[in-house]
């Protein structure tokens, strides 16, 4: 039986629903500032080992938005859960779906942390990387992805994926339609808001 069920593709599953962009839209805006404390968080495990930079943006302001969670949340919705659903539907074991899930979630982190690394973080002339160096780690993929980060990234995805992901879209299903719309309408103006004050 799949876990989306026609009655889950009205209250906002499907990429065919309204509500299913008006909710990731939502999301990303959330979830680009609940990921800097996560990362915060992270970090402050990390620094334990002394291998996060003091100056690190990561430190700066709380508020700031990491987009990249944002766009996280948007891989997974459009092609994690779908690949979820595959596996639970081809595997013979619950277990056995989610392992081969978080191996394929942590390739796909890697894959979008180095794109990230080598888009946003190239070293300037005296070849110093500007945002973030794990060229000195073991483990790190040309210098920008660390595969320990990866990991846990991996972990982080599946857990949105396989749980709070599904609940959130249960939860604002419950939501009254003017009521969500207008909902989202706030989130997302309040989010540009944040990311013009930000970013200027």
């Amino acid at each position: 039986m799949p876990l989306i069920t026609r009655e889950d593709e009205l209250h906002g599953y499907a990429p065919d629903a309204f509500a299913f962009w008006r909710n990731l839209a939502v999301y990303f805006c959330v979830f680009s500032v609940l990921g800097h404390w996560m990362e915060i968080a992270y970090c402050s495990f990390m620094n334990l080992f002394g291998i996060v930079d003091a100056d690190s943006l990561v430190w700066d302001d709380p508020m700031y938005p990491f987009l990249v969670y944002g766009v996280g949340t948007v891989v997974c919705a459009v092609a994690l859960v779908p690949l979820r659903e595959r596996l639970v539907a081809t595997r013979r074991t619950l277990a056995g779906a989610g392992v081969q899930f978080f191996l394929i979630a942590v390739g796909v982190c890697l894959v979008m942390e180095l794109g990230m690394g080598l888009m946003l973080n190239r070293p300037d002339a005296a070849g110093e990387y500007p945002l973030w160096d794990n060229s000195e780690l073991p483990l790190n993929v040309l210098g920008q992805a660390w595969l320990v980060n990866d990991v846990a990234l991996a972990a982080v995805a599946m857990l949105y994926t396989w749980v709070v992901y599904p609940l959130c879209q249960k939860l604002l299903a419950k939501v009254p339609l003017r009521v969500m719309n207008a909902l989202a309408a706030v989130v997302v103006v309040g989010f540009a808001a944040l990311c013009a004050v930000k970013f200027s």
